[in-house]
């Protein structure tokens, strides 16, 4: 890890050595650069639940309004449009490591802590779905910390004649050491629906937990055995809350529009 961060510093961003100050105290400067790219390294090691954004909105209003949508550079588009086409039930082996091996997602339904548990629902979802079909999503904040979109999305189960279609806030946590390159990862894809947040205690989040503990393990999927080592990802215990409003530590936010 040391080694890839010093060889960064010494590859990338050679007009900050070439500053005045830069190169009037040049191992001051370095000495800088080098405890700032060794302080995000020591972060990317810790697992995903140390990301988790806490949150609640003024609104559980999520219509994304796309005219509005924060410019992103190439590759964070690209990163976007992997999480789209993986709720469009489009999933692939180099999509699902978009996130790293200790990620966590959490939504209405599902809490997964590690990356073979995230493989095993996204490449699930064709199975119970005849169709995902994304309606729009409007970037509302796009920073070294988080990537979060308003989302609508349009959902057929299959044997089910009729369409649901939800809008949620997607929360995409990032990882530090990926965040400048071309393939940034994803430390927690938190999703909600309404205007509270998850409060990971009593018989609905023990459910989320089941159900995503067993679909993998119970999935007969090359892609998903593709992961298999992520099982052991480094895990802490899930961060309890007690409630999802203000006292759980969900602070409330007014959106962007």
């Amino acid at each position: 890890m040391n080694h890839t961060t010093r060889s960064h510093l010494l590859s990338s961003g050679l007009s900050d050595f070439l500053t005045k100050p830069a190169l009037l105290h040049p191992q001051k400067n370095f000495t800088a650069r080098l405890n700032a790219a060794e302080q995000s390294a020591n972060m990317s090691s810790n697992s995903g639940e140390h990301f988790e954004p806490r949150r609640m909105a003024t609104s559980e209003d999520y219509t994304p309004d796309p005219s509005k949508s924060l410019p992103l550079s190439p590759s964070r588009q690209r990163l976007v449009e992997d999480i789209i086409a993986l709720y469009s039930c489009q999933p692939t082996i180099e999509r699902v490591k978009r996130y790293t091996p200790d990620c966590i997602y959490d939504d209405q339904f599902v809490y997964a802590n590690d990356r073979y548990k995230m493989a095993g629902q996204w490449f699930a979802l064709p199975e119970l779905f005849e169709l995902s079909i994304n309606e729009g999503y409007q970037v509302i904040r796009s920073d070294d910390k988080m990537i979060q979109f308003k989302n609508k999305q349009s959902w057929k189960v299959k044997t089910i004649l009729k369409t649901a279609t939800i809008t949620s806030l997607v929360s995409l946590s990032l990882d530090p050491e990926t965040v400048k390159s071309d393939f940034i990862q994803i430390k927690c894809h938190k999703d909600q629906a309404n205007d509270k947040d998850y409060s990971h205690e009593g018989l609905g989040f023990t459910f989320k937990k089941w159900q995503a503990d067993q679909v993998a393990k119970n999935m007969d999927s090359p892609e998903v055995e593709e992961f298999s080592a992520d099982k052991n990802a480094a895990k802490e215990h899930v961060r309890k809350y007690g409630t999802g409003t203000e006292e759980g530590n969900a602070l409330k936010k007014g959106l962007a529009n």
